[in-house]
């Protein structure tokens, strides 16, 4: 079949390279526009648009799919669309132009977590599993039959990094059984069962710790928010990021929420039930470090997270 793939982040690119080794012919990538990052704000192509240049196959720049982008690819004539955390809305009458119409690569047991962060808000939630969804696209969000899917374990301390990697592997080779199955007319898509969930995106808010709840929910929003947006607290009027923590052990101290104590040479933190351990932190201005360096560094003989 002919193919139009349209995805941004990292965790589209096995799929890309996936559908590139396969019989199909990708006619065209969509991605988003090259974007600014890191402190010197340096114009960076897509992990989508590095990798698809690398395939020899030059991508489509658009932040919108747009009347000028379903021109181009009406034009191609394609047998079916391939979409993959792209990052916009494939509405009509781009939704109807491949024969086959558009399916979607999603990182959820459908209909649990539709919406833009559905492996960060699994974590959050304290999920014991998630997966990896191929469905059929539709007006609706993230509402169309299920072709396949495919269950993933959430390891403990896992993070939305670590699952998003791991589901990207895994969704990339379900996909591509997915695509052949179309192609070769035994794909059979069948209405999602059970009550839908909801995982907007996520942002800065939605990183900031509340030690007034149980450990597992602190954990839990640590690991869902990193890397991206970022777990942080406030430490003596600064804030600090959090990169990485575990549950503290059985012989902990008691510790008020957010009162911060250092145990047996690790870093604790109390939380609404029992106190957990910081392990790597970055505070303002600084680099990441061991929590037992930075919290030699404190003025205070009293700290408290807010």
């Amino acid at each position: 079949m002919r193919l139009v793939f349209a995805g941004t982040p990292e965790p589209a690119v096995p799929a890309l390279r996936r559908l590139a080794a396969s019989d199909h012919d990708i006619a065209a990538v969509i991605t988003r526009r090259d974007a600014p990052l890191g402190r010197k704000r340096v114009l960076t192509p897509s992990p989508v648009a590095a990798a698809a240049e690398e395939l020899g196959l030059h991508p489509i720049r658009a932040d919108r799919l747009d009347a000028e982008v379903t021109e181009r690819i009406t034009a191609l004539r394609p047998d079916l669309g391939v979409i993959v955390a792209y990052g916009g809305l494939v509405r009509e009458p781009l939704l109807s132009t491949p024969v086959h119409g558009w399916i979607n690569l999603h990182f959820s047991l459908l209909p649990r977590w539709r919406g833009a962060s559905p492996v960060q808000h699994a974590l959050i939630a304290g999920d014991a599993r998630t997966g990896a969804s191929v469905f059929q696209l539709v007006p609706e969000l993230d509402a169309g039959d299920v072709f396949a899917e495919r269950p993933h374990p959430i390891a403990e301390g896992a993070t939305s990094g670590d699952l998003l990697a791991a589901l990207a592997e895994s969704g990339a080779d379900l996909l591509a059984e997915v695509v052949d199955a179309i192609a070769a007319g035994t794909a059979v898509a069948r209405p999602q069962a059970g009550e839908s969930t909801y995982a907007p995106k996520l942002g800065d808010a939605d990183g900031a710790v509340r030690w007034t709840d149980p450990a597992d929910a602190v954990l839990g929003r640590i690991r869902g928010v990193t890397p991206e947006p970022g777990a942080h607290t406030t430490v003596d009027a600064a804030r600090l990021k959090i990169h990485a923590a575990r549950p503290a052990g059985a012989d902990a101290p008691s510790l008020g929420p957010g009162r911060i104590a250092l145990h047996d040479k690790a870093v604790l933190v109390g939380t609404g039930t029992s106190p957990i351990v910081l392990e790597t932190v970055q505070p303002a201005g600084k680099g990441a470090m061991r929590a037992v360096d930075w919290w030699r560094g404190l003025r205070t003989s009293d700290p408290v997270a807010s």
